[in-house]
């Protein structure tokens, strides 16, 4: 007879507790995109769970403080859900986009910017602003 993961999950003490919890998690996160305001149920999602505590994380500063004003009303009706919750943390949890970092490339400079920026240096008595752009001048891309 077929045994599901579940069945070997729920067999063992240790991974039985992490199930549960999970099965919790995904209960409160359940309940919580249904009773957020239509805005911000895509910014937000239940992170944890405990003694009452549920845990929020947040994508920004402004999703954050809304759910803070809300809290106690959001607590009351996740607690109508049958899950205790007597106090919600909100926390600024940005999630991970992996295509929204990119590498920067070195752009080249026209010979005229390049004329420009050495005409600027040649005017500038010596010091670090002079320096900075004999620098930006030597690691420069040039444009062919």
């Amino acid at each position: 007879m077929y045994k599901g993961p579940e069945q070997y999950l729920d067999s063992d003490a240790g991974a039985a507790r992490l199930l549960t919890h999970a099965r919790l998690l995904l209960k409160l996160s359940r309940r919580f995109e249904t009773l957020a305001p239509q805005g911000l149920r895509h910014a937000a999602h239940v992170a944890n769970y405990k003694s009452g505590t549920v845990v929020i994380h947040t994508d920004n500063g402004a999703v954050a403080a809304k759910l803070r004003q809300m809290s106690q009303r959001l607590c009351d009706e996740l607690s109508k859900g049958g899950t205790e919750c007597s106090l919600m943390l909100v926390k600024v949890q940005p999630r991970e986009l992996p295509l929204r970092s990119s590498s920067s490339t070195h752009k080249p400079l026209s010979g005229k910017a390049i004329g420009a920026l050495q005409a600027t240096a040649d005017r500038l008595p010596d010091g670090p602003l002079k320096g900075a752009l004999a620098t930006l001048l030597a690691r420069a891309a040039r444009r062919e």
